[in-house]
């Protein structure tokens, strides 16, 4: 049985197309798909937040697909990639962590086609229009460069006391005019 009682799911595309004055050809592209759903969990202690980990499965297979068709490329162009969530605040921290960590990851590597590095994240507490700042890395090597970056997203009215905003960051491009090197 689905615990998936989505509200809202938003789509932020962002494409940077100059940047100081200089052409980025190709753009940068960066999406971030948030997902707003129930906390069932809000207002109570529960011991054993195993059937949060199959709510994160369930929500990193449709947030990878979704985030993949909003950058309108194939999977595997997809270079990089982030997580985040924000608990209302009827929840408690690790609701995020159950959802984001056990079983988040593999459907989103299904969706981009591979994904050997960990897909960085962040969590945190919050009430409606709550920030989340979440890191970017390469998805097959976290210490490329040229993919460390970060997204951001804040939905007016979410979450809710008894919501989660759940996200995924999809990238492309890496950073605009990236040209940091590792050290000799």
């Amino acid at each position: 049985m689905s615990l998936l009682q989505l509200r809202k799911l938003v789509v932020q595309l962002e494409e940077i197309h100059t940047e100081i004055g200089r052409p980025v050809d190709p753009p940068a592209r960066k999406v971030v798909v948030a997902a707003v759903v129930k906390n069932p969990y809000a207002g109570r202690y529960v011991e054993d937040l195993s059937p949060l980990y199959e709510l994160g499965a369930e929500l990193g297979d449709l947030l990878g697909r979704r985030g993949v068709q909003a950058l309108g490329v194939a999977p595997d162009a997809v270079q990089s990639y982030g997580k985040g969530a924000i608990v209302g605040l009827d929840g408690e921290i690790e609701h995020a962590a159950a959802i984001l960590h056990p079983k988040f990851g593999a459907p989103v590597r299904r969706a981009v086609h591979k994904g050997e590095a960990i897909i960085p994240g962040s969590k945190k507490m919050g009430g409606p229009g709550s920030l989340i700042v979440m890191p970017v890395t390469n998805k097959n090597d976290i210490w490329n460069f040229d993919d460390m970056d970060g997204a951001e997203i804040a939905i007016a009215d979410a979450p809710h006391p008894d919501e989660m905003l759940v996200a995924l960051v999809l990238a492309i491009g890496g950073r605009p005019l990236h040209r940091v090197r590792k050290p000799a």
